[in-house]
């Protein structure tokens, strides 16, 4: 079993970000208090188990204080009981990871995710990134003195304006991190970007780009020794991340906070985003959530969306369970269609993304949906 904990709160908005956080830290003792009701309210949520995973997400989660991760924590235990060798993560930006800051840390968390994105100055400023391009490499340095090993950094490519990637490849490479995390870039309608984008002010993303940042990516990590077992993760060997595994892989999960997202095996429930929304609700004992019942249909589809995003892809057998008769008769003529573009291989009864392939995981797999 694995719990996420969304903390919707960030220093400064950036302005490619359309995650949902609020830069008015006002309510932020008020959240914590929320979300400590709400782990209550949910404890039934997921049957009796100990909790393999669990991960601070965001928004920035280094924002949280001692006092605010402990109360978390009390509560925590108070209501589960957590796998001695449990994968505790935490999301952090580099600007908060001080010496102090990280020897808190460290006693309630075994794993950061650090949010780098890029290691120029100029990229920075232009994403109104909160951390400079020094803080960006000293933080790493900081975490591992502070005793952190198991450690993950993220990146985005595609990025315009500016030849970076592969100096923040080498700069990446320069750290030595057990686990990378890389997203393309995008341009969503309500964010800084999105609204330069619709003025004119920002050309629009260059896709063919991307895609050459990505081969780039997914040759230089090979070459460095790092596994790429799902489309934007790379990994030394043993360093997978537990967490978002679990995810790709449908394990029941159970999110709290506002727009947290939870599953347990045949429905999806999904938080408000919105604070104030959040906040009332848990303040009149409410859970301010909708769950979604999943259909068979449903379940396969899920299952193709995140499955054939990682390296272990999707059991054909599974598929043909979930289906309720042969997944490959029925798609025979698009599973033909994906063979001949050479965007999907079958191999030991699974079906897997080809290197090709990789560039259009969802095009695939939405190919392959049932109604």
């Amino acid at each position: 079993m694995h719990l996420y904990l969304h903390i919707p709160f960030c220093k400064q908005a950036c302005h490619y970000c359309d995650f949902h956080f609020s830069t008015n830290l006002s309510r932020k003792d008020a959240m914590v208090e929320a979300i400590r009701t709400e782990i209550g309210l949910q404890a039934t949520y997921l049957p009796p188990s100990e909790l393999q995973t669990v991960y601070f997400g965001g928004g920035t989660p280094s924002l949280l204080t001692e006092a605010e991760l402990a109360r978390l924590f009390d509560t925590i235990h108070g209501r589960f009981s957590i796998a001695p060798d449990a994968e505790i993560t935490l999301e952090a930006n580099p600007d908060d990871l001080t010496p102090a800051k990280l020897t808190m840390l460290r006693r309630y968390v075994n794993r950061l995710s650090i949010g780098i994105q890029t290691f120029s100055e100029e990229a920075l400023r232009w994403m109104n990134r909160a951390h400079n391009a020094a803080e960006a490499e000293q933080c790493v340095r900081l975490a591992r003195e502070a005793g952190f090993d198991n450690l993950s950094i993220d990146l985005i490519y595609g990025i315009p304006l500016f030849s970076v990637w592969q100096y923040d490849l080498d700069r990446a490479l320069s750290l030595n991190v057990p686990h990378l995390s890389a997203y393309a870039l995008t341009i969503e309608p309500d964010t800084a970007f999105g609204r330069w984008t619709q003025k004119g002010k920002l050309p629009a993303l260059d896709e063919g780009l991307a895609a050459d940042h990505f081969e780039q990516l997914t040759q230089t990590l090979a070459g460095a020794g790092y596994e790429h077992y799902e489309i934007s993760n790379f990994a030394k060997p043993g360093h997978y991340a537990r967490h978002n595994t679990a995810y790709w892989q449908q394990r029941p999960y159970l999110g709290v906070g506002p727009s947290a997202h939870s599953y347990n095996g045949h429905s999806r429930q999904f938080n408000v985003a919105n604070n104030a929304l959040y906040l009332r609700a848990i303040e009149a004992g409410e859970l301010p959530a909708e769950t979604e019942t999943l259909t068979p249909a449903d379940r396969v589809n899920e299952y193709l969306l995140t499955g054939l995003r990682t390296q272990w892809g999707c059991s054909l057998t599974e598929l043909s369970q979930l289906t309720g008769g042969d997944f490959e008769q029925q798609q025979a003529s698009a599973l033909g269609e994906l063979y001949e573009q050479q965007w999907l291989q079958k191999a030991d009864g699974f079906l897997r993304l080809t290197q090709a392939g990789k560039l259009f995981a969802d095009r695939v797999a939405a190919s392959l949906f049932v109604d």
